[in-house]
C-alpha cells in the first residue's frame, strides 16, 4: 500500500476540479470548498484550488505543476463514461503508463446496470480503465471508481530547497486521489474510504480546527478595527474576514499538537471576539439570521407575524426554512401595492397620502396591523424602494423602513442599502430579521 509522503510538519494539498461546466460558470464548484474543510480536519493544509476545463493537455499540464508543489492532490470530476471525461487518461499520461482494465470495477459497473434492468453501454467500460499501477477506490453509489496513485515529485521551477517541507525525503512522491464529481458520491467515498486511509497514513504532528462566527450590523473595516491585531497574518489561530450579502463572517483556523489545545485557542479568540463585538455576533457554523431568530423565539415562547412590501415575502420564506418554526411563526402578508396596504392590511388612507408607502409611519402601521390580524406577540414589517428607479415620490433606491410591533409598543428603523434590486431585497430581509433578533435578545431578562 502506498503511503502519503510529506516534507515536514505540515502537509500541503491541492484540490483540482475538472469540468468545462465549472470554468464556464454553468455550475458552481461546491466540492472544493467541502474538501478543504475535510482536509483541515486531517491536519492537511489546502494551499491551492484549481479549476480546469475538459481539455487533456490543460489537465496534464496542471497535474504536472501540482505534483511539483503539493504533497497530496485531490481531483474531482472527469471520471464519467463520455468522451469529455479525461481525468483517468490525464493521470496515465502524467505517470507515463497505459490504461488497463480493472476487472473488479467492471463487474461492479455491470452489476449496477443489471440491478437497474438495463444493458450496460460499451462506453461504460471506460470507467473500469485505470492507469497501470494505480489502485481503484470503490464507489458504493455510482459506476465510476476512484483512483489512488503516486508519482515522483519532479523538480520545481521555483526551488524551495530550504523550505522545511523539502527536508528529509530522498525520493519524494506526490499522492494523487481522483474522485467522482457527483457530490453525494464524492462525500460518501471520502468519508468511508479516503479519510480513514489518510488518517492512518498521515501521522501529522498537528491538527487543524476551524470555527466560523457570523456578524450583522457592522461592515468589514469597522469589525476589523474593533478586533485590533486579531486578523494579523501569522497568528495562531489565523482569523480571516469575509463579507457575503452584508453578513460578515470571521473564520478562525487553529493548529496545535492536540485537538484540545486547538479548541482552547479557538475558545480564547471566540471569547475575545464576542466581548468586542457583543450583539453584532449572531451565530456560528452554518447559522443564518433566521436560525438565531428561531432560537430566541423558542427561548421566549413568543409568536410572530410578518407584513412585507419591498422584500416580497423573503422574511417569511427564510423563517420557514427553519424546522419547527411553525410553533412560533403564525403567518405573513405580502402587501406589495399601495392599494393592498390599505385594502388588505387596513393602513389608514391619510397615512399613505401624507407620508407615502415608503415611510416610517406606514412601516409601523403595517407591523401593528399584521400583529393584530394574526394575534401574534410580535410583528415585523418592511417597506422600501428596491429599484432600479426611485418610487413615485422620488424616494431613493435602497431606502428601507423596518417596523417592529409588540404588545406595548412599536418602533421603526431606517436603513439605506446600495446594490442591485435583489441585493437590496435580500439585505432588507436580513435587516428585518436582525431587528427581530435584537428585540428578542433584550426581552430575555424578563423571561427568565
Amino acid at each position: 500500500m502506498d503511503t502519503v509522503a510529506h516534507r515536514g510538519s505540515i502537509m500541503r494539498a491541492e484540490i483540482i476540479a475538472v469540468g468545462t461546466e465549472l470554468t464556464s460558470g454553468q455550475k458552481l464548484d461546491t466540492n472544493s470548498a467541502w474538501l478543504s474543510r475535510r482536509l483541515l480536519e486531517l491536519g492537511v493544509m489546502p494551499c491551492w484550488h484549481t479549476t480546469l476545463p475538459d481539455d487533456l493537455e490543460i489537465i496534464v499540464t496542471a497535474l504536472d505543476l501540482s505534483r511539483q508543489r503539493a504533497d497530496l492532490v485531490v481531483i474531482t470530476g472527469g471520471l464519467g463514461p463520455t468522451l469529455d471525461d479525461l481525468t483517468r487518461e490525464a493521470l496515465a499520461r502524467l505517470a507515463g503508463v497505459e490504461l488497463v482494465l480493472h476487472e473488479p470495477s467492471l463487474r461492479h459497473i455491470e452489476d449496477i446496470f443489471a440491478r437497474r434492468g438495463r444493458p450496460m453501454p460499451e462506453r461504460n467500460r471506460l470507467q473500469a480503465m485505470l492507469p497501470r499501477g494505480a489502485e481503484a477506490l470503490p464507489n458504493p453509489l455510482g459506476t465510476a471508481p476512484g483512483i489512488w496513485m503516486t508519482v515522483p515529485r519532479t523538480p520545481c521551477a521555483c526551488p524551495r530547497e530550504e523550505h522545511p517541507l523539502n527536508l528529509g525525503l530522498a525520493k519524494p512522491r506526490t499522492t494523487l486521489i481522483a474522485l467522482p464529481g457527483v457530490p453525494s458520491e464524492l462525500r460518501t467515498m471520502w468519508q468511508t474510504i479516503v479519510a480513514p486511509r489518510l488518517q492512518q497514513q498521515l501521522h501529522s504532528p498537528l491538527v487543524f480546527r476551524e470555527r466560523v462566527l457570523h456578524c450583522f450590523g457592522l461592515g468589514e473595516s469597522a469589525i476589523e478595527a474593533k478586533l485590533g491585531d486579531l486578523t494579523k497574518r501569522g497568528r495562531n489561530p489565523e482569523v480571516g474576514i469575509t463579507a457575503s450579502d452584508a453578513t460578515i463572517s470571521l473564520r478562525l483556523v487553529a493548529q496545535a499538537p492536540t485537538d484540545a489545545e486547538a479548541q482552547a485557542l479557538l475558545d480564547a479568540d471566540e471569547a475575545f471576539i464576542r466581548q468586542q463585538l457583543g450583539e453584532v455576533v449572531f451565530g456560528s457554523g452554518d447559522d443564518e439570521l433566521q436560525h438565531a431568530v428561531a432560537r430566541l423565539l423558542e427561548r421566549t415562547q413568543l409568536t410572530l407575524a410578518t407584513a412585507e412590501s419591498v422584500t416580497g415575502g423573503l422574511v417569511a420564506s427564510r423563517l420557514t426554512q427553519v424546522p419547527g418554526i411553525s410553533r412560533f411563526f403564525r403567518g405573513g402578508i405580502v402587501a406589495y401595492q399601495t392599494t393592498s396596504k390599505a385594502s388588505v392590511l387596513g393602513i389608514p388612507a391619510h397615512l399613505l397620502e401624507q407620508y407615502g408607502a415608503v415611510s416610517a409611519p406606514v412601516a409601523e402601521a403595517m407591523a401593528q396591523r399584521v400583529r393584530q390580524l394574526f394575534q401574534a406577540d410580535l410583528a415585523i414589517s418592511t417597506t422600501g424602494v428596491a429599484g432600479p428607479d426611485p418610487d413615485e415620490r422620488g424616494q431613493p433606491v435602497g431606502l428601507v423602513y423596518v417596523g417592529l410591533a409588540w404588545t406595548n409598543g412599536v418602533r421603526c428603523c431606517e436603513v439605506r442599502w446600495f446594490g442591485e434590486r435583489l441585493e437590496i431585497q435580500s439585505r432588507a430581509a436580513k435587516t428585518a430579521l436582525n431587528e427581530l433578533r435584537l428585540h428578542l435578545l433584550r426581552m430575555l431578562p424578563a423571561t427568565r
